[in-house]
């Protein structure tokens, strides 16, 4: 069962709570315990997720209520899924940087040719 997230660039803590079903004070101890949730704060002081915190939120619900994950074992879930996204956008721009380079050779290869 998928949630559904609002169209909204920012979530007050209720709503946040509602769409991911746990209370307002699992989410400020989650805050606490994962780095990858960092709300913004309002003028009034008042939390402010964006969309990424929401989607953050509802998969480390998934993971421990649903998977049995500990809080250690979901820490270091998103901790590997970091990285492995990191590796996987490094290896994109290195294959994107080779490609470049192979076509500037061959414009540099066509004006010497000119010449």
């Amino acid at each position: 069962m998928s949630v559904e997230t609002p169209d909204k660039l920012y979530f007050k803590i209720g709503e946040v709570s509602k769409i991911a079903g746990v209370a307002p004070h699992v989410l400020r101890y989650w805050e606490s315990e994962f780095k990858e949730i960092q709300p913004k704060r309002a003028k009034s002081n008042q939390r402010l997720y964006r969309r990424e915190d929401v989607d953050i939120v509802i998969l480390i619900k998934t993971l421990l209520h649903k998977q049995g994950f500990t809080l250690i074992g979901a820490k270091k879930f998103l901790a590997d899924k970091h990285k492995t996204v990191s590796v996987e956008k490094e290896t994109f721009a290195l294959d994107c940087l080779g490609t470049i380079k192979e076509e500037l050779l061959a414009v540099k290869n066509m004006l010497n040719r000119k010449k």
